[in-house]
């Protein structure tokens, strides 16, 4: 998203990501955060997604 353009307020939401912890659920999961939902990340591999959540939450 572009900075300091709100397009829409996700707070309060929640969203799960399957695939979320590389490519394009980790676009998503960053996206979404950035909107304020909460996240559910899904992974094959538990490792790369509380690596992903953990960045995501110290982004957003």
């Amino acid at each position: 998203m572009l900075p300091g353009i709100k397009l829409f307020d996700l707070s309060g939401r929640t969203a799960l990501i399957t695939g979320g912890s590389k490519g394009l659920g980790e676009a998503m999961a960053a996206g979404l955060a950035s909107a304020g939902a909460n996240l559910m990340l899904v992974s094959r591999n538990e490792a790369e997604a509380k690596a992903t959540a953990a960045r995501v939450a110290e982004e957003y």
